[in-house]
Parts: C-alpha cells; structure tokens; sequence
C-alpha cells in the first residue's frame, strides 16, 4: 500500500512557473501512489489554465475515489475569502485533496482553527518583523477500503506562522483521535519531524528533506502514523514541479 504527501505548488512546473497539465499528470503518475495527499491545489484558476488540478491527477493515477476540499474562494489578485464548503463544484478555489485508487467508505471535513489578524514574524537577515497574514486551513479524512482492511488517511496543510501551525495540529489531533484505526496523516505541516511526532504522539514513517526541491535542507511534508507497521520505506522524490519534494511511503502489514 503506498501512500504519498505532495505540495505541488498550484502544479507549476519548477523551470519557469508554467502549469503544463500534461507534466503534471505525468508526475503523479511517476508516484504510483495508492492514496495520494495533495496540498496547494487549484481549481479553475487563471494561473492554472482554469483546471481541475485534482480531476487531472485523479485521471492520472487511476484513482476511483477523490475529494477536493476549499481552503479559499476566488482567485489571487481579484477577492480571497475564506472557503464555507457550500461552494458551487465548478467554483474558482484553492485548497487541498485527497485522492485514493480503492474505494472510500466515508469523507470527514476538518476546518481548523483561523488566524484572523496580522501577526509579527522575523526573516533571516532582518532585525525588524514583518507582519503577516495566513489564510485558512482545512483537512479531510478518508477511510480507504483498502486490500489490507480498513484505513484512514487524513490530508492537511498547516499554517507557516510556527505557534499558529502547532495549535492547528493539535486540534487537528483531537478531532482525528475519534477516527477509525490505523490512521496514517500526511501533508506540509510546516514544522520538523520532532515537533510533529511530539504533538500528535506519532511518528514519521519516512525521514528525508522535502524543502527547498533542487537542495532540500528540511522535511516540512511529513507521513506520520501511531499505528505499528511492520515494515515502511520510503523516500522523497524531486519531481518537475512544485518547490517541494514529494514523499513517497511503502505500507506492509
């Protein structure tokens, strides 16, 4: 069973911030995942040639279930407002998906907590902060009928502001702990792997950089479980989009 984590960066090819759909399609099937988590993801956006980013991927790695969920209606540059999930199907929006070759039994939608006001952050190389503004984040949950029996894998991209993404996992967390078991969580949860594990008490079933692709120094994108494997591998993969890594996970047992 392979499971797969991707910030694919709205599908922009790493070259020249171009979306080719046919280089995108071609790099999700590269990742012969199983159930694939997908973070930054377009729908019927300009930048992205007004595709379904996640029909297209669903298309491309075979997938018989997926969920598109809205972090955001709109468009950049025009009005940004915070996605309710009463949007209509073929609406403007960004958010995150989750895509699975078996069936899904059950969806669950999390909205986490939002921070409304600009909040101070410091950049390497200033001494003054500069004041920041996140947008809304969601996850959503998936219990995969998959061939070993029941799984539940769970999608997120956290917030980068550090306090404000560590109050987001662990209400992500709770909301998670009354899911059907063994639960595996993947995303960009923008932290470290020790923070992560220390949160949410599990633990990484694949270490390796994600971030910055071309000389990655630190994993931001994480595939976490509490549950026993008896075997995991995985790896992360540079692909031609996106400025993270994809990671790649081997599930036995």
């Amino acid at each position: 069973m392979r499971v797969a984590t991707f910030n694919i960066l709205n599908g922009r090819n790493a070259s020249d911030d171009h979306v080719s759909l046919d280089v995108f399609r071609a790099a999700v099937a590269s990742l012969d995942a199983d159930v694939l988590a997908l973070q930054e993801v377009d729908r019927n956006q300009p930048r992205s040639g007004h595709a379904d980013l996640t029909a297209a991927a669903a298309d491309a790695m075979g997938a018989v279930d997926h969920r598109f969920v809205a972090a955001l209606s709109g468009s950049p540059g025009a009005t940004w407002i915070a996605a309710t999930g009463s949007e209509q199907p073929d609406a403007a929006a960004y958010g995150i998906a989750l895509l699975s070759r078996h069936p899904v039994v059950a969806w669950e939608v999390i909205r986490l907590p939002t921070l409304h006001t600009p909040v101070p952050m410091w950049f390497r190389g200033s001494r003054l902060p500069t004041f920041v503004r996140d947008e809304p984040r969601v996850a959503v949950a998936a219990l995969v009928d998959a061939p070993g029996g029941p799984l539940t894998v769970a999608n997120t991209h956290l917030s980068f502001v550090p306090w404000w993404g560590r109050r987001q996992l662990h209400s992500l967390a709770r909301s998670l702990s009354g899911l059907g078991r063994p639960l595996v969580l993947a995303g960009d949860l923008n932290m470290v792997p020790e923070r992560a594990a220390a949160i949410t008490g599990m633990r990484s079933l694949v270490t390796a950089p994600t971030f910055p692709v071309q000389s990655p120094h630190e994993q931001l994108d994480h595939v976490l479980s509490g549950d026993a494997w008896p075997r995991a591998a995985g790896e992360a993969r540079q692909l031609p989009i996106s400025d993270h890594r994809a990671l790649v996970v081997d599930l036995t047992g």
